[in-house]
């Protein structure tokens, strides 16, 4: 990204333009990274100020924690003034956040990686202007690329000056699984940092130690099995009702991974309840079938509800660009109705006719970004996606559709994607793939859909 490369004193700069509730660096965010999330989430409802469902963190503990938690990785942003990149809204995120903790949420899930790097200290600078004892800050040990003590150690003391905190409620290590038990060990084991992080929590700075996890089913096993020595107080996984039973990649079902947490008594925290925006933006057909079922509801409101109604679940986590989404997702835990046998059934159903759609695993996390050659490569993914679920996908070129659908496609795609980031770009030099926590295999992926690009643009 570009934005990346603005230096310390050009954001102090672009700061002053900002009005003065905004109190600190702004940071850089992909253009678009919110526009997966919209289309049929909300429903116009408003939450109601304290009828939140709460849930605890064990029987020991008075520990609360808002069945909603606000997942920090998708901040609304705005233009860079010098036409660089975005800037996180600092005034729309201290807005989205008061209003969060107005109607009873009280949990926030942030990285050091979120946001370019930025949503640590936006997360900060709002909640500051709040109670400490209001809110609790989760936040991850995400060291990717440089496993040494020092570097570890160094990220996990600046989360506390970025978000201007002297303790971390909520601590994880971050996306364990990829690159297997050894790559596991070299982040936290051969280094000292678990022991260190133990220690931490000794000590009150980390007052819960967890990890999230997405990757192959050995490396949670072998992880979990710690517990006896580390003590795991919770552990982040995805969980939805696709990934339930049709997990994509290498990823693990979630139905084994929270009955394994269910029989060692570990509360579970939940990401991509939405897969990344893909159960707000389903097919027509889908669409419909859920209606059908409950027409007062929002779509997305049946993915939340299905997260929830799991007993050791302990918040669910939504990365909530919009004011609407935030309240339609209040109105969904204000309280949550659990789902009823039969309404399980029936989403698990569903997902078996969403699994037909060849859709790419694409979460729209970002942690593929910033590619070397410039190719913007959630929203080519994000793309081809969006005109799967709504028939655009040209195949047979006898059809009566093909033209609608071809000039469709392509239009579509230069919109939503500039040329000069696009599929065609891409050299295959697969340094985005290690970082993919669904384990899509992007150079292939990009080539694939550059080439039927290609094709259609051939076929006038």
């Amino acid at each position: 990204m570009k934005s990346k490369n603005i230096n310390r004193r050009d954001f102090l700069k672009i700061i002053g333009l900002t009005t003065a509730s905004s109190t600190g660096l702004l940071g850089c965010a992909a253009k678009g990274e919110h526009e997966n999330n919209v289309s049929q989430q909300t429903t116009g409802t408003t939450a109601t100020t304290g009828q939140m469902t709460y849930r605890n963190l064990s029987d020991k503990t008075e520990d609360k924690v808002s069945l909603l938690g606000y997942g920090c990785m998708r901040w609304p942003t705005i233009p860079s003034p010098d036409g660089k990149g975005d800037l996180i809204d600092q005034d729309e995120v201290n807005r989205l956040v008061d209003y969060a903790i107005e109607h009873g949420v009280n949990y926030f899930d942030t990285s050091p990686v979120y946001v370019q790097g930025w949503s640590e200290k936006a997360t900060g600078i709002a909640l500051k202007r709040h109670p400490r004892e209001s809110f609790k800050i989760a936040t991850k040990l995400s060291n990717f690329s440089n496993f040494t003590r020092e570097n570890s150690i160094k990220m996990y003391e600046q989360s506390f000056v970025d978000m201007q905190v002297d303790y971390i409620d909520y601590y994880l290590l971050h996306s364990i699984g990829n690159g297997g038990i050894k790559t596991f060990n070299a982040r936290y084991i051969d280094n000292g940092m678990l022991d260190f992080l133990v220690k931490e929590r000794e000590a009150g700075r980390i007052r819960h130690l967890g990890f999230s996890f997405h990757g192959t089913q050995d490396v949670f096993d072998q992880v979990l099995a710690m517990h006896d020595r580390v003590h795991w107080d919770f552990v982040q996984i995805q969980l939805n009702y696709v990934d339930w039973r049709h997990a994509s990649g290498a990823n693990v079902n979630a139905e084994y991974l929270y009955a394994e947490l269910e029989k060692r008594n570990i509360p579970a925290v939940i990401m991509e309840p939405l897969l990344g925006g893909r159960l707000s933006n389903l097919p027509d057909h889908i669409v419909t079938r859920l209606k059908r079922q409950r027409p007062e509801s929002s779509v997305a409101s049946w993915a939340f509800r299905f997260a929830g109604s799991f007993p050791k679940v302990l918040t669910v986590l939504s990365g909530m660009t919009y004011m609407e989404h935030l309240q339609d997702n209040l109105s969904t835990y204000s309280p949550l109705v659990p789902l009823t046998k039969d309404e399980q059934q029936f989403l698990f159903d569903t997902a078996d006719l969403i699994a037909q759609y060849p859709t790419i695993p694409c979460n729209d996390c970002k942690y593929c970004m910033p590619c070397p050659y410039g190719i913007d490569i959630p929203a080519v993914l994000l793309h081809y996606n969006k005109c799967v679920n709504e028939g655009n996908i040209p195949q047979d070129s006898q059809s009566e559709d093909y033209r609608r659908a071809r000039r469709a496609f392509l239009i579509g795609y230069d919109r939503s994607v500039p040329r000069l980031r696009q599929a065609s770009h891409c050299i295959g030099c697969g340094q985005c793939n290690p970082h993919c926590p669904q384990s899509i295999d992007i150079p292939h992926e990009l080539h694939r859909i550059d080439h039927f690009v290609e094709q259609l643009k051939q076929d006038k």
